[in-house]
């Protein structure tokens, strides 16, 4: 059986994709809102809700919540990015009942209780702490403050002490309602699931009544800036990343884009891979890839290397990223094809993954692709696309970086953005 979109009253989405033969199922309530539709003074705040929905919904307690899962083999989580919020049960065949019972309460009857916020602020406090403490999550945090200056991109999706701390119990539910509007949630199932089944259960658990009645707000569009982020730490190694504008998931070079990003360093035999680490050995470790958005995006290259090769780190990013545009040879091009679609089909084994992908997939285009039609869309890129792409990404200055470790390190940005651009 194929994946199903049904739409519901009052907004509300439900994607039902069967698998035969699975012992186990999953289930994910996806809000198309997250860290991006936040105010500054509430940055961070989606992140917050997240764990505060978990302290405590409808008639369980936090420890209830876990244990009622538990109990039953399933597993709990959830998580927040900039555009989407998921909450996620995995459940052994049957489970579904006990998944939509424990989703529909967090999503709609959260406890939100005062004294627990109060004490959650202090657990953000420290994942906060803890992100700015790892060098290698901190620098990909500073280069997407300079790609995004002054947007909502831009800030971090855990936010900061002073706003997370501002939050109070009546303003996070308010937040809440906007931020779960029915028109902007799936409710998306895959593995060992019965449509009819799912169909009943989430007329049922998810009332008219309960959901938030406002609509989300429109995010501001996303613009790329540019900018160098620089910070000394006494570390053995300098931690580098260099991003150039990029397309949206909606954009006709989405697929372009990934297959830039594969070639130029998605593996062992990556150009990036080969020439920075195995033929130079500039650094342990390098790689590229392609964050997309709804509306843009970026192309970026991070790089762990020694200080002192760091600018050269960057010359050679530079060189072999002006290369790829230059000419992506059939072979390679046919090799990165075969990650990318062996990548869609190894997620699409874990029905935890197939839900997240379909949400995502009906928030966006409010439609399902199969696996054939992206493997089409990928196995129709050429060569000649993939130099447009490059060629569009190489707007002249459009260039953010980041670099954090010892001070000899710190000029790779820049030495980055004069090998592109003079």
């Amino acid at each position: 059986m194929s994946a199903k979109l049904h739409h519901l009253a009052g907004g509300l989405r439900v994607v039902c994709d069967p698998v035969s033969d699975l012992e186990t199922l999953a289930v994910s309530v996806v809000a198309g809102n997250g860290a991006r539709s936040e105010t500054p003074e509430q940055s961070g705040w989606a992140h917050l809700l997240e764990h505060m929905v978990f302290k405590g919904a409808g008639a369980r307690s936090a420890r209830q919540l876990a244990e009622a899962v538990e109990a039953e083999g399933g597993q709990i989580n959830a998580a927040t990015g900039y555009e989407r919020t998921s909450f996620q049960v995995r459940a052994l065949k049957g489970g579904m009942p006990l998944a939509l019972e424990i989703l529909s309460d967090l999503v709609q009857r959260p406890t939100l209780d005062a004294e627990e916020l109060e004490r959650e602020k202090s657990v953000v406090a420290q994942e906060i702490a803890e992100a700015d403490d790892a060098p290698d999550d901190r620098v990909f945090e500073m280069a997407q403050a300079q790609a995004f200056v002054g947007h909502a991109l831009g800030r971090p999706i855990l936010g900061q002490p002073l706003t997370v701390n501002a939050a109070g119990s009546g303003a996070l539910s308010d937040f809440r309602a906007r931020q779960y509007a029915p028109a902007r949630l799936v409710i998306s199932a895959a593995g060992a699931v019965d449509e009819d089944e799912l169909l009943a259960l989430v007329e049922r658990r998810f009332e008219a009544g309960s959901l938030p009645k406002s609509e989300p707000e429109l995010h501001a569009p996303a613009k790329f800036t540019s900018g160098q982020g620089v910070e000394v730490r006494r570390l053995e190694q300098a931690h580098v990343v260099l991003l150039l504008p990029g397309v949206g998931v909606r954009d006709e070079a989405y697929f372009a884009q990934r297959l830039f990003a594969e070639a130029l360093g998605g593996g062992m035999s990556s150009r990036l891979f080969q020439e920075a680490r195995e033929k130079l050995g500039l650094a342990y470790a390098i790689d590229a890839y392609a964050e997309s958005y709804e509306d843009g995006g970026a192309l970026g290259v991070y790089a762990g290397t020694a200080a002192g090769a760091a600018k050269r780190t960057a010359e050679v990013c530079a060189a072999q990223l002006t290369a790829l545009i230059d000419g992506v040879g059939e072979d390679e091009l046919k090799r990165c094809k075969a990650q990318l679609k062996a990548h869609l089909f190894m997620a699409r084994e874990s029905p935890l993954a197939r839900a997240e992908q379909a949400a995502g997939q009906a928030l966006i285009f409010d439609r399902l692709f199969s696996a054939a039609e992206i493997a089409a869309a990928i196995d129709a890129v050429t060569p000649q696309d993939i130099r447009r792409y490059g060629e569009r990404v190489m707007e002249p200055g459009r260039v953010a970086t980041a670099v954090l470790g010892p001070k000899a390190a710190l000029g790779a940005g820049e030495t980055f953005r004069k090998a592109l651009f003079g």
